[in-house]
């Protein structure tokens, strides 16, 4: 930890880090297309069944628990890749349990949005 000033430019400098590495993820990862796409679809859905101030709390938690899990997991598969090319039998099971992560979460929200949208459809 550097013992700095704190520094308001410094700090809108980080925001503009954060910002580009949100868009890289957006145009390199496939599922964060697919990510995309359900996060629009539930939101979408909630505005058109004017779901209510807690469903939108557990809608937009489960919704950034998936965003959160997928771009760890893509953290994590890059530096595995850059840390060890080849294919290792210890590297595949790293990856393979982040990308487990990114399963859970995905399906916690699919859960929670079919608990919230059902009972507003019917």
């Amino acid at each position: 930890m550097k013992n700095e000033p704190f520094s308001f430019s410094k700090r809108i400098k980080s925001f503009s880090f954060a910002s580009q590495g949100f868009v890289a993820f957006l145009q390199k990862e496939h599922n964060a297309w697919l990510h995309l796409m359900a996060s629009v679809v539930a939101i979408t859905l909630g505005f058109l069944l004017a779901i209510s101030k807690m469903e939108w709390i557990a809608i937009s938690i489960v919704i950034g628990l998936v965003w959160i899990a997928e771009m760890f997991n893509t953290c994590i598969e890059a530096i595995l890749d850059f840390i060890s090319p080849g294919q290792h039998p210890q590297v595949k099971f790293i990856k393979d349990v982040a990308a487990g992560a990114v399963l859970v979460a995905a399906a916690v929200a699919l859960i929670t949005g079919l608990l919230i949208f059902i009972p507003h459809i019917y």
